[in-house]
């Protein structure tokens, strides 16, 4: 979901950007007025998520699933033994281990999946080999619904966090993590391009195969203009993030992502009828997941939340049931209503 001010600018603005007489989709990538768009993107980034100075942040194509290639192609010849750690948390931790395996010794440091991915496992520090070449994690499982709250302390090896769901939806210490990466659909903008910050010590180290555009050192080097990028999803991004700021920031929009989630939670904490696929624990605030006693009640419930104006709450076919997005644009009355008409479900079916 993008916040609505955010399209209403897009159409006001799409024939004729900055008085250009043209699209922002119409203008080369290295235009000045473009360029500004990426400029200004990035330093908003920076303040609103208050990024040190020794990392960078470029825009990449394919989306968050593309980086499960080109993080190990740009981190994992840091070591010698090519290795690196994968922490398996729900189906995308899974696709980025699968992805990574082609390009050095994947270990799967722990795993959730022999509880059906219910909670987020716990990690050893003294379980991290340091001669890895990094430790990744999935910060939010978008299928199961569920996240990190602490962060695992992995000593002197880069920590690197997919936050596609998650992005900028609660505040976070980016100086925790060697790289963070996301795709942009989720709370950022449109589908089929990544937003990826970096340290800038981790630049640099790509194995040779690697191709140009999913070389981070090469993006940089670019101003993430290194090739044509997918403008007009920069543009947007930009926009979001202008919006996001007018809402009072990360730590402003993380209030109210609490409110919603524990506006549909309370219900489901309350009711015998709904059960979490998630441990308490563990919840993700993006994405709430939960069963109903059995699939004839799961089809009337999804057809009558259609009529009711409450779309794509169809789980994800790996857990079934309901699954309720609540990014940063969807605001605390969309939480509210799909808590009504859940109390009212269960009274009348329950």
């Amino acid at each position: 979901m993008l916040p609505e001010p955010v399209m209403v600018r897009v159409k006001e603005e799409f024939l004729n950007y900055g008085g250009l007489g043209a699209s922002v989709i119409e203008i080369s990538h290295r235009a000045k007025d473009f360029v500004a768009i990426v400029d200004g993107t990035t330093s908003l980034f920076r303040e609103l998520t208050g990024l040190p100075a020794d990392y960078s942040v470029l825009f990449v194509a394919g989306g968050g699933r593309m980086q499960f290639s080109a993080v190990p192609l740009n981190l994992i010849g840091r070591s010698p033994s090519r290795k690196a750690l994968y922490v398996e948390t729900g189906v995308f931790a899974a696709n980025a281990i699968k992805d990574a395996a082609p390009y050095g010794d994947i270990k799967v440091l722990a795993s959730s999946r022999d509880t059906g991915f219910d909670r987020i496992p716990t990690i050893d520090p003294a379980a991290i080999d340091q001669d890895a070449s990094y430790v990744h994690i999935t910060t939010n499982n978008t299928v199961y619904g569920s996240r990190w709250n602490t962060f695992p302390e992995t000593g002197a090896v880069p920590l690197v966090g997919d936050q596609t769901s998650e992005i900028l939806s609660r505040v976070i210490d980016f100086s925790r993590f060697g790289v963070v990466y996301a795709g942009l659909q989720k709370n950022l903008g449109p589908s089929g391009s990544a937003l990826v910050v970096i340290r800038k010590d981790l630049l640099g180290q790509a194995l040779p195969v690697t191709p140009l555009l999913l070389n981070y050192a090469s993006v940089d080097k670019g101003n993430s203009l290194v090739n044509t990028p997918s403008t007009f999803n920069i543009y947007v991004t930009w926009l979001v993030l202008q919006w996001l700021k007018e809402q009072g920031g990360v730590a402003a929009i993380e209030a109210v992502n609490e409110k919603k989630a524990k506006t549909v939670y309370d219900v489901i904490d309350a009711s015998s009828f709904y059960k979490g696929v998630v441990q308490p624990e563990h919840r993700s605030r993006m994405n709430v997941t939960f069963h109903l006693p059995n699939e004839e009640l799961l089809g009337l419930f999804l057809k009558g939340a259609g009529k009711a104006g409450l779309s794509s709450l169809k789980g994800y076919r790996d857990v079934g049931g309901v699954r309720a997005s609540i990014y940063n644009a969807m605001p605390l009355e969309g939480a509210q209503a799909l808590a009504a008409y859940m109390k009212e479900f269960e009274r009348t079916n329950g």
